[in-house]
Parts: C-alpha cells; sequence; structure tokens
C-alpha cells in the first residue's frame, strides 16, 4: 500500500513529460544510421556475446539493458502468470480486442498518439496481429526465467514507442504540448494496466476470474514487461489495491470524448464487423464492448449497450472465437500455431514487429 501516496494529479502530471531516455537516445541514433534499422529488422534475437562488441556503443548500452534480469522479480508468479496465459490464452487476447483496446481509445490524450499512424485505421487487422503476436512472444513459456526469446521482442517494442515519439515531435505539426510526450510514462503504465488489471476485471466479467493470488501474479508480470518497456516500474502497483487506485485515478483524468478515441472506434468496430465470423460476435461487437468497458467509458465512445448473454456463454464464445479456434482445451504451442495459421489466411503474410525503416536521402 506504500505506493497510494504516490498517485497523486501533481506525479502524474510529471510523468506525463517523460519518455523513455534510453529507448529515445537510441532511436535518435537509429534515425541518424538508417543502416541500422535494417540490420535490426534482419536479426531473430539479440546478439550474442561473440559478436556483441563489434556493435556501435549506443546499441550496446541499449541491449545490455535486456541482459540484466531484474533483482525484485519473482520466479513462482512469473511461472504462474505464463500457466495462466497457457490455459486462459484464447480469452486474454480476446479480451485485449473487446476490452482493453476499446477503453484505451476512451482515453482522449492517449488516443491522439494512435490516431496519427495511419496503420491503426487503414491496416488495423495486421496491426492488432503485431499486438496479438507481441503478447504471445512476451507469455512464452521460460521467458524471465532464461528463456530470452521474448527480450528481443521487448527491445523492438521499446524502440518502436520511442520511433513514434520522435516522430510526432519532429514532423507532427498539430501536436499540442497540453496532451504530454506521446507515449509518456504516464499513458505507458495505463496501457500496461489496460493489458493486465483490465484483462482481469474481463475475466470476472464473464465468470472465469483466476483468484486474487493469480491476478496479482500477472499484475507481477506485466511489471517485469513494463520494466523493459521503459515504464518507471517506481509507479507500478505491487498489491491489487494500488492497481485499483492507480487506475481510477487515470480513468478519472483522461476518460473523455475525443474526434481521436470516435475514429478509432469506428475503426475497430469496421474490422470486427468484416473479419469476425461468429455472427454472434460480429453483429454485437459494440455491445460486447460497452458491457465490458462499462456505463462511464461507453457514453464516452459512444457504444450503446445491447442485451447482455449469460457470463458462461459469453465466456466461451470468446473463448473458441478467437483466430477460430475449434474446440475445447488449449496450449501455447496451439494458440500459437493457429494465430500464425489464421493471420496467412486473412492476411496472405505472418505479422512481424519492425522498426520502421528510414529511406536514405
Amino acid at each position: 500500500m506504500k505506493k497510494l501516496k504516490l498517485y497523486q494529479d501533481s506525479v502524474l502530471d510529471a510523468l506525463r513529460g517523460q519518455g523513455d531516455p534510453l529507448g529515445d537516445s537510441t532511436a535518435r541514433f537509429l534515425f541518424d544510421h538508417p543502416d541500422w534499422i535494417e540490420r535490426i529488422n534482419e536479426w531473430n534475437m539479440i546478439p550474442d556475446q561473440d559478436v556483441f562488441h563489434i556493435l556501435p556503443l549506443n546499441l550496446q548500452d541499449y541491449f545490455s539493458a535486456f541482459k540484466k534480469s531484474p533483482s525484485w522479480l519473482q520466479p513462482k508468479q512469473v511461472r504462474m502468470a505464463q500457466v495462466f496465459f497457457e490455459k486462459e490464452g484464447n480469452l486474454y487476447l480476446s479480451l485485449l480486442g473487446f476490452y482493453a483496446l476499446p477503453y484505451c481509445y476512451a482515453f482522449a490524450d492517449g488516443a491522439q498518439v494512435l490516431v496519427r499512424s495511419k496503420r491503426i485505421t487503414e491496416e488495423i487487422g495486421m496491426r492488432l496481429s503485431e499486438t496479438a503476436l507481441f503478447l504471445l512472444d512476451s507469455f512464452r513459456p521460460g521467458t524471465f526465467l532464461g528463456q530470452n526469446e521474448a527480450l528481443f521482442t521487448l527491445s523492438k517494442v521499446r524502440l518502436i514507442h520511442a520511433f513514434s515519439r520522435l516522430f510526432i515531435l519532429k514532423y507532427a505539426k498539430d501536436w499540442e504540448l497540453a496532451w504530454g510526450q506521446p507515449i509518456n510514462q504516464e499513458d505507458m503504465i495505463g496501457t500496461n494496466l489496460a493489458f493486465s488489471l483490465l484483462v482481469m476485471r474481463g475475466m470476472e466479467k464473464v465468470g472465469r476470474y483466476p483468484g486474487k493470488e493469480m491476478a496479482e501474479a500477472v499484475m507481477h508480470y506485466w511489471k517485469v514487461i513494463g520494466y523493459y518497456l521503459g515504464i518507471d516500474i517506481t509507479y507500478w502497483p505491487d498489491t491489487a489495491k494500488e492497481a485499483f487506485e492507480l487506475e481510477k485515478i487515470i480513468r478519472r483524468r483522461h476518460l473523455k470524448t475525443s474526434e481521436a478515441g470516435l475514429i478509432l472506434i469506428q475503426a475497430l468496430l469496421g474490422y470486427y464487423k468484416s473479419a469476425v465470423k461468429d455472427p454472434i460476435l460480429a453483429n454485437r461487437a459494440a455491445s460486447l464492448m460497452a458491457y465490458f468497458i462499462g456505463k462511464e467509458a461507453a457514453a464516452v465512445l459512444q457504444l450503446k449497450e445491447g442485451q447482455e448473454l449469460p457470463k458462461e456463454v459469453l465466456g466461451l464464445l470468446l473463448d473458441l472465437s478467437f483466430f477460430r479456434q475449434y474446440g475445447l482445451g488449449s496450449s501455447y504451442e496451439k494458440t500459437r500455431r493457429i494465430f500464425f495459421e489464421q493471420t496467412q489466411m486473412q492476411f496472405g503474410r505472418i505479422p512481424q514487429l519492425l522498426l520502421p525503416a528510414r529511406k536514405r536521402t
């Protein structure tokens, strides 16, 4: 409970002016040396010690941060979260699409960054698949416990965020200082809460809440993810009570209607209408989102609630409909395999997390 005193407007106002110094300095280096962007996009892991010493010092400093495990990491909670995702991965990913992402769109200032990426509106299906890939990589069994493939994914996502900050501040003439830094510390914390705390709330709404111990293990897992993404984990909640209070104050500060949020939610609904094969989900996408995000956020996004399905039916429907999973029972490898099969069928290619290439002049 010791972090509750940090959750004040003055503290969060300061966090809105902060980015990620290590990620930002690395993005500036790569912007000036675009050949290295292409080389990193060709890698499939962080370079090992045999080649590490030939990297420019800027990249050595950056990737060294992913070779250190935080001293506060709790292996038991990490394993619990991975076992939970292996069991509930389908539902977890569905709740991102029907709960966590729409909820983020209801936060006006944070939505300003997202709407400035044309891919989130024009290539929304592939963009959502990239988010799912980030989750699948992050929850790969053994991650943070000696299995380090996911750390390369996290290093790229961190740089993608840094590039977004760089490009918006450099080129977006309409960016308003009142919105804070693009992808600032408060917004990154809020997004991680949406991907953890809100998913747990979603599990409760469909009658599949795993209990306080597991929920706090998932929260700890996202503390580790946040650490590698450049979040100042000084402010990350360590208890359910702290998480509840932090989400509440962020919601009070930023939940409001914006043109950006309405554009994003309509793009998401349009995608679900055309891409989701289950007619019940496709036709009820807006009311399902309204059910999960609640009356206040639904009003902000101009979503109307419809007739609710029983919790058990809704949970089963979401579980089986993510990338057309057939049959009950899941495993990490099954979820990952079907994810790649379905994205290949839908888009003609599988998603990749790539740094934005810069054309040389």
